[in-house]
């Protein structure tokens, strides 16, 4: 598992308790040191455990060949982490990126066969609260889907045997056989309530709870849907509106990945593959995306200039 923050170390998690032999390797040394000498304590509706026996390591240089490489760095890092993969990258080695976000695997197609790479994301909330600890909250049913980014044998093997380490372990996944138009619902929802809740600072339940906000959302998701038309042919308004309010009530009282970036750690978020990915296809196919364009600008701001914000220190 390359990138175990909040969400790499939730799915890590589960793939442990689903039997996997596995390597943790993030660049926090505080998290990994944990996790090495005591465990990784995992938190989910079902209660706290420790999850021992995980091996640790800084880099993907740092470790050998394996069965399986799961990325869970943000998407911005991709492109970069690809010549450190070669050391644990072999013939037989399934990639896996389950990154938020649209274009991970054209990324990772641009270096290595496309039946090696499997590709998807998950809908769980997640928290990483202190180093050796994280939090699961995931909604209600399937909350991890991925696919083939090209069908074949090998790509069948290995997405069934990914899906069952996930369900073994509690996480209810889904290997399926057509994953595109999954990652464009996935994308679209993420690209407003979660860069809505960036800028207004706010939990999703509570800027979803006011009339401004909800339009705001609806504003962001309609430009998605017209341009995911134009790419795939599939229509998601009426899915995503159905899906609404779970959504509302699923991620109430939380702050998600990219307001967690920008309100608590100051870090690079994810938006150009969000927003700023309906963009780009927008001008490719001809539709207009003047909110999605806003958003990314104002998220593009933020993130360039952390140290000149106003900070109240009455």
């Amino acid at each position: 598992m390359i990138g175990c923050g909040a969400a790499g170390s939730v799915f890590a998690a589960y793939l442990k308790k689903g039997g996997a032999d596995l390597t943790l390797v993030d660049r926090n040394q505080k998290h990994m040191d944990v996790c090495r000498e005591r465990g990784l304590i995992f938190v989910s509706p079902d209660g706290e455990e420790l999850l021992t026996g995980c091996h640790t390591a800084a880099s993907a240089c740092d470790i050998e060949e394996q069965d399986f490489v799961i990325l869970m760095v943000k998407a911005t890092q991709t492109a970069n982490l690809i010549e450190d993969l070669r050391s644990c990258v072999g013939e037989n080695t399934t990639i896996v990126s389950l990154q938020n976000g649209i274009g991970n695997e054209e990324l990772l197609i641009r270096c290595f066969p496309a039946e090696k790479i499997l590709y998807g994301f998950g809908m769980i909330g997640t928290e990483l609260p202190e180093p050796g600890r994280c939090v699961s909250k995931p909604e209600k049913g399937i909350v991890i889907r991925f696919g083939a980014a090209k069908r074949s044998e090998r790509s069948e093997l290995s997405g069934k045997m990914l899906e069952a380490c996930f369900n073994d372990g509690g996480c209810n996944a889904v290997f399926e056989q057509n994953i595109r138009q999954f990652i464009w619902k996935k994308a679209i929802s993420n690209s407003g309530y979660n860069t809505l809740s960036a800028l207004l600072r706010m939990k999703v339940g509570d800027y979803l709870s006011t009339e401004a906000g909800l339009a705001l959302l609806k504003s962001v998701w309609a430009e998605g849907c017209e341009v995911c038309k134009a790419v795939t042919g599939a229509d998601l308004w009426d899915e995503l509106m159905e899906e609404l309010p779970r959504l509302k009530e699923a991620f109430a009282g939380y702050y998600p990945s990219m307001a967690q970036d920008v309100l608590f750690h100051q870090r690079q978020t994810e938006v150009q593959f969000l927003n700023g990915a309906i963009v780009r296809y927008g001008i490719e196919t001809g539709v207009p995306t003047p909110v999605n364009e806003a958003l990314t600008r104002m998220i593009t701001c933020i993130q360039a200039g952390y140290e000149k914000q106003y900070q109240n220190l009455s």
